[in-house]
């Protein structure tokens, strides 16, 4: 038996604030000091910082961003659109937001078949847009006064072929817009 006492009426001096609380509502704190409940303070934890870790310098099995390679764009029913202006022939192609650029070479294809790509349809007496070279285009709608407009949805190029009438549409179904070099 242990011959200390329960505390049922004993009082215990703060050593925080030098005031008399209960004995059993006394608590010991980190530092080990006993106070009161309602003075008790948790450690800070600033007081133990976590170790510092340097930030991980890379991914396991990690791969470099692939370059994506040319696609094809399948074009609209009737893409194509023919102009006369100052005697030649140049073929609108709507194409919307097709992100493409004054400059680049593009290889224009009919319908697929089982032997491959079709050519595109002749209209208008016009009839070498599926060049296998394909064409340098420039960005924008051409119109019969030379004025370009809407450089987002059209580009053009000009054909070799002329025009009977210009301001014809063509193509047909599935015509595709792409690289010259893609294989298929």
């Amino acid at each position: 038996m242990s011959n200390l006492s329960k505390g049922k009426y004993a009082q215990f001096i703060s050593d925080r604030s030098g005031v008399a609380f209960p004995y059993k509502e006394m608590v010991v704190e980190w530092n080990g000091a006993r106070v009161h409940t309602s003075e008790f303070e948790p450690k800070q934890p600033q007081l133990e910082p976590k170790p510092f870790t340097a930030d991980p310098q890379g991914l396991a099995q990690a791969r470099p961003d692939r370059t994506e390679p040319p696609v094809l764009i399948l074009l609209q029913t009737n893409p194509f659109q023919t102009i006369k202006y100052s005697g030649n022939t140049y073929v609108n192609v709507y194409s919307p937001n097709n992100g493409r650029s004054t400059g680049d070479t593009v290889r224009f294809r009919g319908p697929t078949s089982p032997n491959g790509y079709q050519n595109v349809p002749t209209f208008d007496n016009v009839s070498d847009i599926s060049n296998s070279d394909g064409f340098t285009i420039t960005v924008g709608k051409i119109d019969s006064s030379g004025n370009v407009t809407n450089t987002t949805n059209y580009y053009y190029f000009q054909s070799s072929n002329t025009a009977t009438n210009g301001n014809i549409s063509g193509g047909g179904d599935n015509c595709s817009a792409g690289p010259v070099n893609l294989q298929g």
